[in-house]
């Protein structure tokens, strides 16, 4: 057994209190012990205010010469926790310095046998009579510290987390325990994580307020209860009174309070509830130390009027969001994904991370799911892989499946069922909304997809939108309810919530086509405008939650098409290709190969798989489309130009540059007639006849036309414009291919500032003007330029295309003459063994 020798406080050597926020009601506890005792402490809750630099602060801490008081629980030793670097940084100080402090205590039953605390003697201090565990705590430090004066702390003295009603004498109070009169439910013992949400409400109720008011809200299902129950108990040792109060109905609220009033013996059992309430109010006034709960508050207007005042503590729990000039408000959000993880593993410790990942993603980390979910899988033992199947496809079934989820009063399809029903009784037009909403995706819905066509709304809703503070209202509802969280830029409602709802709704079909159609209306402009981008990216996840692979609208196809152009014009190629995939095996499927929608989602795709440097692909897919669209719409059509276009950049990409220039120089013609001299698809062609005319050496003729088409461009389009700047591009390379190399530099460049601002630094196009600034330096002799360039060029299409994309591989056989030009062989040799294809 190990114990540690005793040192002399020095005046800067404060004992650090490490703990785990779950067990601060200790923390407080032994500080408050210490500090009269004259030891003085560091503890973070107390001593670094709001602004400190926690990472500096531990850090300073650690290292200072000062002991560590270590409270252990199962808390504290969860290797996840940041606790652990405390405790282990202290224990490799000592293995080096045999006079860096640690007392250690064990504040619940953690298991201490078979690890690194195994041979250390540990005290604990819980379970005892709060005088005998002050003793321990004291007679401890003494051991290893020299006694201390007295101290001075006047501070109310915290309670002893135990289990036992009282204290002797002038001692703290058991923390934890529950006090003389008290009507809390019994304690969720499976209650995780929430610990920081719980000391920040026990801060903000202690915060000094004459009456201290908090309101915990939420949508259905977060465990807004589950939390104040928790509070209850986690620092009932503060409290002589703590009284539950259910308050979904207000006109009982009054019994309770009788019921609270006889328990304290202010009145004598028959007294009337009038009078019992009045007795109760005036106690309060005067008493310290109390705390009510109204759980499931509905009213602000009705519960302002039972709140008491005095300087003790009011929680309440509520769906609704707005309790302005009532209480502080807390917004009660779903777990985060540790917490979901931590709340299975304590159903099912045998489930794999990995697993209990994907089914917490699944759920949302909505609380009472993720509870749910864990009961019933534990029951059943079925397979996590079968459940998500059947939450996919039966979500409303699935959740009205087994028990209902400890501290929870229903199952959660009846939760929102239920709340769904109120509130289409109480206003139809807020209830057509909300399942409209559950249509969506569960991400920001802009209230202007309503408000733009109300002539597509039933009503009563279409009059409601009309009318902007009546909409505000209706949207207001379906927070109040706890249906959906309210943000600036409009509501959000639960995965699971909106899966429930579609499930139920009786007028599904209905509903989808309007959803359909308000989505077809809200089409932004051009997709590949930078301009139209931050509208497309808030639409999106809505077009997709829509389903437009089994649409029959299609206006709504149409748009889905056009949402996958766009991502594939952010240069997320990653994510347009398996979109464009789906849309086009169901599409082809549903509507045949020569429909529109198909015949566009292939030209798409075949975009696509170009970028991604497929060119096999891509060329198979636009060989196809072009005959089907010559067939179908003859060989002038805009679509079969198109088709043309896209057929000529896939020959040239695999080496056939005297077709591509044949069939560009074809469609460019074709276009001029049709579409006219300045349309952008002409101006397109022309860009690419100048590529086809560079690559067959007539570079005069080449130039000539860029320069053409980036004037037409620049007044069309405008400077900043993708096209316009691919333009640029085009010319600049023709200066390069023409020994022009200092306007080339020049002309890239700017090109380069002007992609990097508008389209982002990542993006494929301008890390191929990054690539073409450094070919110019490159030909100036520039070469340390030029290497450095090209290397973070290359580290980013590696991230960003693949190590396998023709653009990586250019650069990086760049790179390697780069790095020969300077004399760097072996780091030359060394590029080229990483992409051999080079």
């Amino acid at each position: 057994m190990i114990r540690w020798g005793t040192v002399d406080v020095m005046p800067d050597s404060r004992i650090f209190i490490s703990h785990t926020g779950k067990d601060r009601a200790w923390a407080e506890w032994a500080r408050w012990h210490l500090e009269t005792a004259g030891y003085p402490t560091v503890l973070d809750s107390v001593d670094w205010p709001a602004g400190t630099n926690f990472i500096q602060a531990m850090d300073q801490a650690l290292h200072r010469d000062n002991p560590m008081l270590v409270l252990l629980s199962t808390a504290y030793l969860d290797p996840d926790r940041y606790t652990t670097d405390e405790w282990t940084t202290r224990l490799a100080q000592r293995r080096k310095d045999p006079d860096a402090k640690l007392i250690p205590m064990r504040i619940d039953g953690v298991n201490l046998h078979g690890g690194l605390w195994s041979p250390i003697i540990v005290p604990d201090v819980f379970d005892l009579p709060p005088d005998t565990a002050a003793t321990v705590l004291l007679d401890t430090v003494r051991q290893v510290l020299a006694p201390a004066p007295p101290g001075s702390l006047s501070a109310v003295p915290p309670a002893y987390p135990g289990s036992i009603p009282a204290a002797a004498g002038g001692g703290p109070r058991p923390p934890g325990s529950l006090p003389p009169v008290w009507n809390l439910a019994r304690r969720n013992l499976g209650f995780t994580g929430r610990d920081g949400m719980l000391n920040r409400l026990h801060d903000a109720l202690t915060a000094g307020d004459r009456v201290a008011v908090q309101a915990l809200h939420g949508m259905g299902g977060v465990g807004k209860t589950q939390l104040a129950l928790e509070y209850g108990h986690r620092f009932a040792g503060e409290y002589d009174l703590i009284w539950w109060i259910p308050a979904e109905q207000p006109d009982l609220i009054g019994e309770y309070f009788a019921a609270l009033a006889r328990k304290l013996q202010l009145v004598p059992a028959g007294t009337v509830t009038p009078a019992a309430v009045e007795a109760l109010r005036d106690h309060l006034r005067r008493a310290r130390r109390w705390l009510l709960v109204f759980d499931n508050a509905e009213d602000r207007d009705q519960l302002n009027l039972w709140l008491a005042d005095g300087p003790g503590h009011t929680l309440i729990t509520s769906r609704d969001p707005n309790w302005a000039g009532v209480a502080r408000p807390m917004d009660v959000d779903v777990f985060s994904r540790p917490e979901s993880i931590a709340l299975l593993h304590t159903h099912l410790p045998q489930l794999e991370r990995a697993e209990a990942d994907r089914l917490a993603d699944a759920l949302g980390d909505l609380p009472l799911a993720v509870g749910q979910a864990a009961d019933l899988l534990a029951e059943t033992r079925i397979p996590v892989d079968t459940y998500l199947a059947e939450l996919a496809t039966h979500t409303a079934d699935l959740m009205a499946e087994g028990r209902p989820s400890a501290g929870y009063p229903t199952r959660l399809a009846a939760t929102i069922s239920l709340t769904a029903d109120r509130l289409c009784a109480a206003d139809p037009a807020a209830g057509q909304l909300l399942y409209l909403c559950a249509r969506l995706a569960p991400e920001p819905i802009p209230a202007d997809l309503f408000t733009s066509r109300p002539d597509l709304l039933p009503e009563p809703l279409q009059t409601a939108v009309s009318r902007p503070v009546a909409f505000a209202r209706t949207l207001a509802l379906l927070g109040r309810y706890g249906l959906a969280r309210l943000s600036d830029t409009g509501p959000i409602l639960h995965r699971l919530t909106q899966a429930i709802l579609r499930d139920t709704d009786p007028a599904h079909e209905a509903r989808r086509e309007i959803v359909e159609q308000l989505l077809a209306a809200a089409r932004p402009d051009d997709g590949t405008d930078p301009r139209w981008w931050p509208r497309w990216s808030v639409l999106l996840p809505h077009i997709l939650a829509a389903d437009p692979a089994t649409t029959i609208d299609p206006s709504l196809r149409w748009i889905a098409n056009d949402a996958v152009w766009h991502l594939m014009a952010r240069g997320d190629y990653r994510t347009a290709l398996p979109l464009a995939e789906q849309l086009h095996h169901a599409w082809t499927r549903w509507h045949g190969p020569d429909d529109d929608s198909t015949l566009g989602i292939v030209h798409t795709l075949a975009s696509i798989h170009y970028q991604l440097g497929h060119y096999q692909q891509a060329h198979d897919l636009d060989q196809e489309s072009l005959n089907r669209e010559r067939r179908n719409r003859g060989d002038d059509h805009p679509n079969t130009l198109s088709s043309a276009n896209n057929l000529s950049a896939d020959l040239s990409a695999l080496g056939e540059h005297e077709r591509a220039r044949v069939l560009d120089e074809d469609t460019l013609a074709r276009r001029r007639r049709v579409l006219g001299d300045d349309h952008p698809d002409t101006l397109r062609s022309a860009n690419n006849v100048a590529f086809d005319l560079r690559t067959v050496g007539e570079h005069e003729r080449a130039r000539v036309l860029d320069e053409d088409t980036l004037a037409r461009r620049r007044r069309v389009l405008g400077d900043d414009h993708p096209d316009t700047l691919s333009s640029a591009a085009s010319l600049a390379a023709g200066l390069r291919a023409m020994g022009e190399y200092e306007q080339a530099r020049d002309l890239d460049d700017d090109t380069l500032s002007r992609r990097r601002r508008i389209l982002g630094d990542d993006h494929p196009s301008t890390l191929g003007s990054a690539n073409n600034l450094a070919s110019d330096l490159r030909r100036l002799r520039e070469h340390e330029q030029a290497r450095a360039l090209a290397e973070d060029t290359l580290t980013r299409q590696r991230r960003v295309l693949g190590d396998d994309h023709p653009d990586t591989l250019d650069t990086a056989n760049d790179l390697a003459g780069d790095l020969d030009a300077l004399g760097l062989h072996a780091e030359a040799s060394s590029v080229r063994l990483q992409f051999p294809e080079t």
